[in-house]
Protein backbone atom coordinates (compact mmCIF):
# COMPACT_ATOMS: atom_id res chain seq x y z
CA UNK A 1 0.00 0.00 0.00
CA UNK A 2 1.32 3.38 -0.76
CA UNK A 3 1.35 5.57 2.01
CA UNK A 4 1.22 9.72 1.63
CA UNK A 5 1.81 12.12 4.77
CA UNK A 6 1.52 15.92 3.82
CA UNK A 7 1.55 18.64 6.64
CA UNK A 8 -0.83 22.68 6.27
CA UNK A 9 -0.60 25.05 8.85
CA UNK A 10 -4.12 26.28 8.39
CA UNK A 11 -4.77 30.22 9.23
CA UNK A 12 -7.78 31.30 11.55
CA UNK A 13 -9.95 34.34 10.92
CA UNK A 14 -9.27 35.71 14.30
CA UNK A 15 -7.28 34.72 17.53
CA UNK A 16 -8.71 31.81 18.95
CA UNK A 17 -8.41 32.18 22.68
CA UNK A 18 -8.90 30.42 25.72
CA UNK A 19 -7.26 31.04 29.24
CA UNK A 20 -4.12 28.49 27.92
CA UNK A 21 -3.11 31.72 25.30
CA UNK A 22 -4.09 32.11 21.55
CA UNK A 23 -3.79 30.05 18.61
CA UNK A 24 -3.61 32.14 14.84
CA UNK A 25 -3.36 28.70 12.78
CA UNK A 26 -3.58 25.01 13.38
CA UNK A 27 -1.33 22.58 11.97
CA UNK A 28 -2.94 19.85 10.09
CA UNK A 29 -1.02 16.33 9.00
CA UNK A 30 -2.98 14.37 6.45
CA UNK A 31 -2.82 10.77 5.65
CA UNK A 32 -3.22 9.46 2.36
CA UNK A 33 -3.56 5.29 2.15
CA UNK A 34 -3.65 3.83 -1.58
CA UNK A 35 -4.83 -0.08 -1.41
CA UNK A 36 -3.94 -2.08 -3.88
CA UNK A 37 -7.03 -2.08 -5.59
CA UNK A 38 -7.00 1.57 -6.24
CA UNK A 39 -9.12 2.61 -3.69
CA UNK A 40 -7.82 5.55 -1.32
CA UNK A 41 -8.45 6.25 2.25
CA UNK A 42 -7.67 9.57 3.91
CA UNK A 43 -7.28 11.07 7.37
CA UNK A 44 -6.26 13.29 9.80
CA UNK A 45 -4.21 14.66 12.64
CA UNK A 46 -4.90 17.80 14.37
CA UNK A 47 -1.75 18.76 16.11
CA UNK A 48 -3.37 21.78 18.14
CA UNK A 49 -0.86 22.64 21.10
CA UNK A 50 1.74 19.98 19.57
CA UNK A 51 5.33 20.87 17.98
CA UNK A 52 4.66 20.53 14.27
CA UNK A 53 7.37 17.81 13.62
CA UNK A 54 5.92 15.96 16.51
CA UNK A 55 2.83 13.85 14.17
CA UNK A 56 5.01 13.84 11.27
CA UNK A 57 7.28 11.61 13.08
CA UNK A 58 4.75 9.67 14.94
CA UNK A 59 3.71 8.91 11.51
CA UNK A 60 6.39 7.68 9.69
CA UNK A 61 7.12 5.68 12.16
CA UNK A 62 4.05 3.74 10.89
CA UNK A 63 5.15 4.10 7.23
CA UNK A 64 6.91 0.54 7.09
CA UNK A 65 3.94 -1.10 8.44
CA UNK A 66 0.98 0.92 6.41
CA UNK A 67 3.21 -0.24 3.68
CA UNK A 68 3.27 -3.59 4.01
CA UNK A 69 -0.17 -4.14 4.47
CA UNK A 70 -3.68 -3.23 2.50
CA UNK A 71 -5.42 -1.76 5.23
CA UNK A 72 -7.12 -5.36 6.44
CA UNK A 73 -7.56 -6.84 9.09
CA UNK A 74 -7.69 -3.02 10.04
CA UNK A 75 -7.93 -4.06 13.92
CA UNK A 76 -4.52 -5.68 14.03
CA UNK A 77 -2.98 -2.70 11.80
CA UNK A 78 -4.37 0.22 13.69
CA UNK A 79 -3.04 -1.77 16.64
CA UNK A 80 0.19 -2.12 15.11
CA UNK A 81 -0.13 1.59 14.00
CA UNK A 82 -0.89 2.41 18.02
CA UNK A 83 2.27 0.38 19.81
CA UNK A 84 4.89 2.20 17.03
CA UNK A 85 3.12 6.09 17.16
CA UNK A 86 2.32 6.40 20.51
CA UNK A 87 0.81 9.55 20.18
CA UNK A 88 -3.11 9.46 19.81
CA UNK A 89 -3.41 12.27 16.86
CA UNK A 90 -1.34 10.19 14.90
CA UNK A 91 -3.29 6.99 15.18
CA UNK A 92 -6.09 9.34 14.79
CA UNK A 93 -5.01 10.06 11.17
CA UNK A 94 -4.43 6.24 10.47
CA UNK A 95 -8.00 5.28 11.90
CA UNK A 96 -9.65 8.00 9.84
CA UNK A 97 -7.58 6.79 7.05
CA UNK A 98 -8.27 2.81 7.57
CA UNK A 99 -11.86 3.56 8.12
CA UNK A 100 -12.63 5.77 5.44
CA UNK A 101 -10.62 2.89 3.04
CA UNK A 102 -12.78 0.09 4.27
CA UNK A 103 -16.12 2.10 4.24
CA UNK A 104 -15.15 3.02 0.29
CA UNK A 105 -14.40 -0.80 -0.31
CA UNK A 106 -17.67 -1.50 0.96
CA UNK A 107 -19.07 1.68 -1.07
CA UNK A 108 -21.18 2.41 2.45
CA UNK A 109 -20.42 5.65 4.04
CA UNK A 110 -18.52 5.32 7.75
CA UNK A 111 -21.62 5.50 9.66
CA UNK A 112 -23.31 2.34 8.37
CA UNK A 113 -20.15 0.65 8.22
CA UNK A 114 -20.32 1.87 12.51
CA UNK A 115 -23.57 0.01 12.65
CA UNK A 116 -25.81 3.27 13.10
CA UNK A 117 -29.75 3.20 12.05
CA UNK A 118 -29.40 6.31 10.34
CA UNK A 119 -27.09 9.55 9.53
CA UNK A 120 -29.60 12.26 11.31
CA UNK A 121 -28.28 15.65 11.94
CA UNK A 122 -26.01 16.15 14.84
CA UNK A 123 -27.08 19.24 17.17
CA UNK A 124 -23.79 21.59 17.96
CA UNK A 125 -23.18 24.09 19.64
CA UNK A 126 -21.64 27.77 18.33
CA UNK A 127 -18.26 29.21 20.52
CA UNK A 128 -17.40 32.88 21.12
CA UNK A 129 -13.56 33.13 22.19
CA UNK A 130 -14.06 37.21 22.46
CA UNK A 131 -12.62 38.56 25.46
CA UNK A 132 -14.49 41.84 25.36
CA UNK A 133 -18.45 42.05 26.29
CA UNK A 134 -19.04 43.88 22.72
CA UNK A 135 -17.10 41.08 21.20
CA UNK A 136 -18.83 38.18 22.46
CA UNK A 137 -22.14 39.96 22.71
CA UNK A 138 -21.82 39.69 19.25
CA UNK A 139 -21.31 36.27 18.86
CA UNK A 140 -24.40 35.46 20.82
CA UNK A 141 -26.32 37.29 18.78
CA UNK A 142 -25.02 35.63 15.57
CA UNK A 143 -25.41 32.21 17.29
CA UNK A 144 -28.91 33.55 18.24
CA UNK A 145 -29.55 34.45 14.28
CA UNK A 146 -28.12 31.55 12.94
CA UNK A 147 -30.54 29.46 14.77
CA UNK A 148 -28.02 27.62 17.65
CA UNK A 149 -29.80 26.41 20.95
CA UNK A 150 -26.32 26.32 22.69
CA UNK A 151 -23.36 28.26 22.86
CA UNK A 152 -19.68 27.68 24.36
CA UNK A 153 -18.39 30.94 25.99
CA UNK A 154 -14.54 30.47 27.04
CA UNK A 155 -14.21 32.06 30.59
CA UNK A 156 -11.08 31.93 33.31
CA UNK A 157 -10.31 35.28 30.66
CA UNK A 158 -10.80 38.59 33.15
CA UNK A 159 -14.31 40.22 32.84
CA UNK A 160 -16.70 36.69 33.16
CA UNK A 161 -19.58 38.21 34.53
CA UNK A 162 -19.62 41.23 32.64
CA UNK A 163 -19.04 39.40 29.38
CA UNK A 164 -21.64 36.34 30.57
CA UNK A 165 -24.21 38.91 31.29
CA UNK A 166 -23.42 40.56 27.51
CA UNK A 167 -23.90 37.41 25.93
CA UNK A 168 -27.08 36.27 28.20
CA UNK A 169 -28.58 39.99 27.10
CA UNK A 170 -28.02 39.63 23.28
CA UNK A 171 -28.43 35.70 23.32
CA UNK A 172 -31.92 35.66 24.85
CA UNK A 173 -33.09 33.21 27.49
CA UNK A 174 -33.93 30.31 25.58
CA UNK A 175 -30.45 29.76 24.29
CA UNK A 176 -27.92 27.31 26.73
CA UNK A 177 -24.64 28.61 27.46
CA UNK A 178 -21.78 26.69 27.82
CA UNK A 179 -19.05 27.50 29.44
CA UNK A 180 -15.22 26.36 28.75
CA UNK A 181 -12.42 27.27 31.26
CA UNK A 182 -10.21 25.21 29.91
CA UNK A 183 -8.16 24.36 33.40
CA UNK A 184 -8.06 28.10 34.43
CA UNK A 185 -9.25 28.07 38.00
CA UNK A 186 -7.96 26.31 41.43
CA UNK A 187 -10.73 24.99 43.08
CA UNK A 188 -11.88 27.76 45.77
CA UNK A 189 -11.49 29.86 42.27
CA UNK A 190 -13.85 27.21 40.70
CA UNK A 191 -16.66 27.31 43.30
CA UNK A 192 -16.81 30.92 43.75
CA UNK A 193 -16.82 31.99 39.59
CA UNK A 194 -19.54 29.41 39.32
CA UNK A 195 -21.72 29.92 42.28
CA UNK A 196 -21.38 33.76 40.99
CA UNK A 197 -22.39 32.97 37.52
CA UNK A 198 -25.50 30.80 38.11
CA UNK A 199 -27.79 33.97 37.77
CA UNK A 200 -26.53 33.86 33.93
CA UNK A 201 -27.95 30.29 33.95
CA UNK A 202 -25.34 27.61 32.76
CA UNK A 203 -25.77 24.63 31.00
CA UNK A 204 -22.36 23.25 31.99
CA UNK A 205 -18.64 23.90 32.58
CA UNK A 206 -16.17 22.17 31.11
CA UNK A 207 -13.00 21.55 32.90
CA UNK A 208 -13.07 24.55 35.09
CA UNK A 209 -10.04 22.97 36.99
CA UNK A 210 -7.57 20.37 36.09
CA UNK A 211 -7.25 16.97 37.59
CA UNK A 212 -10.16 13.96 38.62
CA UNK A 213 -10.21 15.07 41.90
CA UNK A 214 -10.36 18.81 41.95
CA UNK A 215 -12.94 18.15 38.99
CA UNK A 216 -14.86 15.88 41.48
CA UNK A 217 -14.50 18.52 44.41
CA UNK A 218 -15.82 21.34 42.25
CA UNK A 219 -19.21 19.17 41.11
CA UNK A 220 -19.98 18.19 45.05
CA UNK A 221 -19.75 21.88 45.75
CA UNK A 222 -21.64 23.73 42.98
CA UNK A 223 -25.02 23.39 41.37
CA UNK A 224 -23.74 23.59 38.07
CA UNK A 225 -23.26 20.44 35.73
CA UNK A 226 -19.48 19.95 35.49
CA UNK A 227 -17.54 17.82 32.44
CA UNK A 228 -14.42 16.91 31.45
CA UNK A 229 -12.35 17.96 28.77
CA UNK A 230 -8.28 17.82 29.05
CA UNK A 231 -8.67 15.79 32.29
CA UNK A 232 -10.18 13.15 29.99
CA UNK A 233 -7.47 11.88 29.00
CA UNK A 234 -5.78 11.03 31.89
CA UNK A 235 -5.53 7.76 33.35
CA UNK A 236 -8.56 5.88 35.55
CA UNK A 237 -10.62 9.09 34.13
CA UNK A 238 -13.74 6.91 32.54
CA UNK A 239 -13.08 4.18 35.49
CA UNK A 240 -14.89 6.27 37.88
CA UNK A 241 -17.63 9.01 37.63
CA UNK A 242 -15.81 12.34 39.01
CA UNK A 243 -18.77 14.60 37.96
CA UNK A 244 -21.46 14.98 35.59
CA UNK A 245 -19.94 14.42 31.58
CA UNK A 246 -17.20 14.22 29.33
CA UNK A 247 -16.39 15.60 26.25
CA UNK A 248 -14.87 13.28 24.01
CA UNK A 249 -12.44 14.51 21.23
CA UNK A 250 -11.55 12.25 17.97
CA UNK A 251 -7.49 13.24 17.89
CA UNK A 252 -7.43 12.87 21.47
CA UNK A 253 -8.80 9.50 21.36
CA UNK A 254 -7.08 8.09 19.12
CA UNK A 255 -9.55 8.15 16.40
CA UNK A 256 -13.15 6.44 15.87
CA UNK A 257 -12.09 3.45 17.30
CA UNK A 258 -10.90 5.39 20.39
CA UNK A 259 -13.77 7.27 20.52
CA UNK A 260 -16.27 4.55 20.46
CA UNK A 261 -14.51 2.59 23.17
CA UNK A 262 -14.27 5.70 25.33
CA UNK A 263 -18.43 6.51 24.93
CA UNK A 264 -18.90 3.25 25.81
CA UNK A 265 -16.63 3.39 28.78
CA UNK A 266 -17.76 6.55 29.75
CA UNK A 267 -21.53 5.56 29.89
CA UNK A 268 -20.92 2.69 31.87
CA UNK A 269 -19.44 4.48 34.66
CA UNK A 270 -22.39 7.13 34.27
CA UNK A 271 -21.19 10.21 32.55
CA UNK A 272 -22.57 11.75 29.94
CA UNK A 273 -21.16 12.13 26.45
CA UNK A 274 -20.75 14.85 24.25
CA UNK A 275 -18.43 15.35 21.48
CA UNK A 276 -15.71 18.27 20.10
CA UNK A 277 -13.12 19.39 17.70
CA UNK A 278 -9.40 19.88 18.28
CA UNK A 279 -9.91 22.47 15.40
CA UNK A 280 -9.94 19.73 13.04
CA UNK A 281 -10.45 20.24 9.50
CA UNK A 282 -13.16 18.83 7.81
CA UNK A 283 -11.97 14.88 8.03
CA UNK A 284 -11.63 14.66 11.73
CA UNK A 285 -15.28 17.03 11.92
CA UNK A 286 -16.85 14.34 9.49
CA UNK A 287 -15.37 11.38 11.62
CA UNK A 288 -16.99 12.98 14.60
CA UNK A 289 -20.12 13.23 12.89
CA UNK A 290 -20.17 9.96 11.74
CA UNK A 291 -19.70 8.66 15.20
CA UNK A 292 -22.35 10.95 16.65
CA UNK A 293 -24.17 8.39 14.52
CA UNK A 294 -23.25 6.03 16.61
CA UNK A 295 -23.03 7.26 19.79
CA UNK A 296 -26.33 9.39 19.72
CA UNK A 297 -24.59 12.22 21.62
CA UNK A 298 -26.13 13.64 24.92
CA UNK A 299 -26.63 17.29 24.45
CA UNK A 300 -24.56 19.34 21.68
CA UNK A 301 -21.69 19.10 20.18
CA UNK A 302 -18.78 21.30 19.82
CA UNK A 303 -18.38 20.79 16.48
CA UNK A 304 -18.84 23.75 14.20
CA UNK A 305 -15.34 25.15 13.82
CA UNK A 306 -14.44 25.38 10.55
CA UNK A 307 -15.72 28.78 9.81
CA UNK A 308 -12.87 29.55 12.21
CA UNK A 309 -10.10 28.95 9.41
CA UNK A 310 -9.40 31.92 7.12
CA UNK A 311 -9.82 31.58 3.43
CA UNK A 312 -11.22 28.05 3.17
CA UNK A 313 -15.58 27.14 2.39
CA UNK A 314 -16.96 25.06 5.29
CA UNK A 315 -18.10 21.92 3.56
CA UNK A 316 -19.77 21.37 6.58
CA UNK A 317 -22.36 24.03 7.92
CA UNK A 318 -24.35 24.08 10.73
CA UNK A 319 -28.05 24.98 9.60
CA UNK A 320 -30.40 26.03 12.21
CA UNK A 321 -27.99 24.51 15.14
CA UNK A 322 -27.52 20.96 13.33
CA UNK A 323 -24.53 19.90 11.08
CA UNK A 324 -25.53 16.88 8.45
CA UNK A 325 -23.79 13.59 8.38
CA UNK A 326 -21.75 14.19 4.74
CA UNK A 327 -22.77 12.56 2.10
CA UNK A 328 -20.82 9.81 -0.33
CA UNK A 329 -18.97 6.84 0.80
CA UNK A 330 -16.38 6.65 3.67
CA UNK A 331 -15.76 9.84 5.38
CA UNK A 332 -17.91 11.55 2.70
CA UNK A 333 -17.65 13.47 -0.48
CA UNK A 334 -16.08 17.23 -1.10
CA UNK A 335 -13.97 16.75 1.67
CA UNK A 336 -9.95 16.87 0.68
CA UNK A 337 -10.46 19.97 -1.60
CA UNK A 338 -10.48 21.99 1.68
CA UNK A 339 -6.82 21.38 2.16
CA UNK A 340 -6.02 22.55 -0.91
Amino acid sequence: MRVNINFLRARLRAPWVSSRGSVNAVPLVTLRLHGSDGVVGVGEASALGLPDDEVLVALEDCREVLADTDGEPRAEVLAACADLAVLPQAVAAVDLALHDLAARRARVPVWQLLGAEAAAPVLVNATSTAADRAGAAAAASAARSAGFCCLKVKVGLGDDAGRLAAVRAAAGSGMAIRLDANGAWSVPEAVAALRALEPVGIELCEEPVSGLDALATVAEETEATIALDESAALPGALDARACDAVCLKIARCGGIAGTLDAARRARTVGYQVYLASTLDGPLGIAAALHVAAAIRPDMPCGLATLPAFAGRRDPLPAVDGTIRIPVGVGLGDGLTDWYG
